[in-house]
């Protein structure tokens, strides 16, 4: 194994090079490189287009692409991909989705479509000169960054508005000019920071050349041009409603009260407690990752919208209510996302494309409520099971394959181990022990 050492040029090498200067670190190098090529496309263009997605890059990464059928959303029937490796995840959306099916499936919205660009600027200035001639500096700053804008507001979008934030009562001399945006069915990210960088221009130009500023108040020092991925102003919800009375029967002998008066409680302390409201919160992201994934998205940024915004009155809490009245069960998710439809993987990766014909060519708008839906789906599933039979028993069944491989279970042994474990508990001592037993 080589020592670790820092690398000079390593962009610079080839693919090749690059597999063997990385399997040097490993103590097989020659086993290493070519495990490392097993994983490459058979397909030599569309392995050359996957490689040119990153940086560095010396071989693929494999998820599992699933399909959860039956997910009636709005009245319309859909099959959603699912990239993920967490099989139970496809289940409980499987899951939920055919027991809302029959119950008026889901319903979703898009409340609001804005996103929000901001420069961070300082100044030494006379605030209320600049607020007094701040309208004809954002004129100015629309008008500038037309040539950007242009074919945006063709297609229905463009800048919205830009404001000046006052913000020197956090750290002296800081300033921002916040613009929101509409993307129409690109998340917009490209546009936006090329809109910021052109407004930046313009503020230090406006601030030097207009005879109303003098002295240091012509200097303005940029910080940096930037969206955020912050989106409180580009909200999905997506809901699913019944009478009490239809989410039942339980195969437990329960009454549907006594369900919905545990799931209740469940939701409640997902609101308070910020330990139980985490895992709540990952458990809606394991559906909303998946089809971003899927769908040639940004989960992270759609994750760190998600979790800022489950935090937004200072205590972090579930981005999911439950309404319980007259008689009917509702329970909304209500949360900040930004995807897009065009541009960027989602016309370039393969699957990607795949996905969104699979999904029916959806604009953007329709595939964020698609996967807020996911989202809210293997929620439901999750919580439900919670306060039913218990996550651990059907989790670890779905795992079961997993496990079998970890000990190197062959075909035979894995149907066997099927077979017995239908009606006992999965663990990794008991698939040990069974596999023992038929070992010997």
């Amino acid at each position: 194994m080589a020592k670790s050492k820092i690398i000079s040029g390593f962009s610079k090498l080839s693919k090749d090079d690059k597999i063997k200067l990385v399997s040097e670190y490993f103590d097989n190098p020659a086993q290493t490189i070519k495990e490392f090529k097993s994983f490459w496309h058979k397909n030599k263009e569309i392995q050359k287009l996957l490689d040119e997605f990153s940086e560095n890059t010396i071989t693929n990464f494999y998820f599992p692409y699933g399909i959860s059928p039956n997910f009636i959303i709005n009245n319309k029937n859909y099959l959603l991909p699912l990239v993920i490796e967490e099989s139970s995840v496809v289940a409980a959306a499987s899951n939920s989705a055919k027991f809302w099916s029959t119950r008026g499936g889901f319903h979703a919205k898009v409340v609001s479509s804005v996103k929000v660009g901001q420069v961070h600027f300082s100044w030494r200035g006379d605030l209320p000169k600049l607020k007094s001639h701040f309208e004809e500096l954002k004129l100015r700053l629309i008008k500038n960054a037309k040539p950007i804008t242009a074919k945006m507001e063709e297609r229905g979008g463009g800048i919205l508005d830009i404001e000046l934030m006052d913000m020197t009562h956090e750290i002296v001399d800081y300033y921002q000019l916040k613009a929101t945006f509409e993307t129409v069915d690109s998340m917009g990210a490209n546009f936006i920071n090329s809109c910021l960088e052109d407004f930046a221009m313009t503020l230090r130009s406006f601030l030097y050349n207009m005879p109303y500023f003098e002295g240091q108040e012509k200097e303005c020092n940029v910080i940096m041009s930037i969206l955020s991925n912050y989106t409180p102003d580009c909200l999905i919800q997506s809901w699913v409603e019944c009478d009490i009375a239809d989410l039942g029967p339980f195969d437990d002998g329960r009454t549907v009260e006594e369900f919905v008066k545990k799931f209740e409680m469940a939701v409640k302390i997902a609101q308070v407690d910020t330990f139980r409201a985490t895992t709540h919160n990952k458990g809606i992201f394991n559906g909303i990752d998946a089809v971003v994934l899927a769908t040639g998205n940004d989960f992270r940024a759609v994750e760190a919208a998600g979790h800022t915004y489950a935090s937004r009155d200072g205590k972090y809490r579930s981005l999911t209510k439950v309404n319980i009245e007259n008689g009917k069960f509702k329970y909304i998710l209500t949360i900040p996302m930004a995807l897009g439809t065009v541009g960027g993987l989602t016309s370039l990766h393969p699957l990607a494309k795949l996905s969104l014909e699979l999904l029916g060519q959806p604009s953007a708008n329709e595939l964020m409520m698609i996967a807020a839906t996911a989202g809210l789906a293997n929620n439901f599933g999750a919580i439900t099971t919670l306060v039913t039979k218990g996550i651990q028993k059907g989790h670890m069944k779905m795992h079961l394959l997993n496990i079998l491989n970890n000990y190197n279970a062959t075909d035979s042994e894995k149907i066997q181990s099927v077979e017995h474990f239908k009606d006992k508990k999965v663990s990794f001592n008991a698939v040990r022990e069974f596999l023992d037993l038929l070992r010997k």
